[in-house]
């Protein structure tokens, strides 16, 4: 399987080959890499001759590769081969702008790969969005896109069941179980569907707004949600 997904094969010649988790590749494929890098050939699987190989390959990772040098678990000769140009990309949570742009683009690939309409993101939608700090970074974004779409929900929803559940992690050290974090969630939920009004989400709930209100006063004075307007 690993073996498999390093393959350089025809179809990477000529254009950019991006190995995505070069950081967590065992040591024996690290030399099978760093032996492609350096003579430009590949064997396939099943071949018994080797084969020249024009391609640039483009990698990335969330780990620190000096310190895994260092620590023995990544090679000093692929780290050196690989590094030519190092671009630091910020976490998601530093690039608010961004979140948008990605989420619009998420929208419609994902949309078109599950063949289903792409709804259009609201205004509630993105102030979630923009809140939320994204501890899983684009990958975390991508399923909350996928999320919404396959359960044909709001994605304010989902960003909103994130945000619980990670205050509630943070708080606890496990996940939320609580009866107050299953309020939270539901109504948290209901504004989602309500694209805010809390009126509309009182009246789902088959509470009062202004118990919705109380309810969000509280979770906003200690930290727990953002205060919807």
């Amino acid at each position: 399987m690993a073996r498999e997904q390093f393959l350089l094969h025809r179809e990477c010649e000529q254009r950019p080959s991006a190995k995505r988790i070069v950081g967590e590749m065992p040591l024996a494929l690290q030399a099978k890499l760093l032996r492609v890098l350096e003579e430009r050939r590949y064997r396939p699987v099943g071949g018994s001759q080797e084969i020249p190989v024009n391609a640039r390959v483009i990698t990335a990772t969330n780990r620190d590769l000096a310190a895994e040098v260092l620590a023995g678990r990544f090679r000093k000769d692929l780290y050196y081969r690989i590094n030519v140009v190092d671009l630091k990309l910020p976490p998601l949570r530093e690039r608010k702008g961004d979140i948008e742009h990605l989420a619009r683009y998420f929208l419609n690939v994902l949309s078109t790969e599950l063949g289903v309409p792409t709804p259009e993101l609201t205004a509630w939608d993105l102030q979630q969005l923009t809140r939320y700090d994204w501890p899983g970074n684009c990958r975390e974004l991508r399923n909350v896109i996928e999320r919404s779409l396959l359960l044909g929900n709001p994605v304010a929803q989902y960003v909103c069941e994130s945000t619980v559940q990670n205050a509630e992690e943070s708080a606890t050290g496990s996940p939320a179980s609580s009866l107050e974090a299953v309020q939270r969630s539901h109504i948290m939920n209901a504004l989602a569907v309500a694209g805010g009004n809390k009126t509309v989400a009182a009246r789902a709930l088959g509470v009062s707004r202004k118990t919705v209100e109380r309810k969000l006063k509280e979770w906003s004075d200690d930290g727990s949600v953002d205060m919807p307007h």
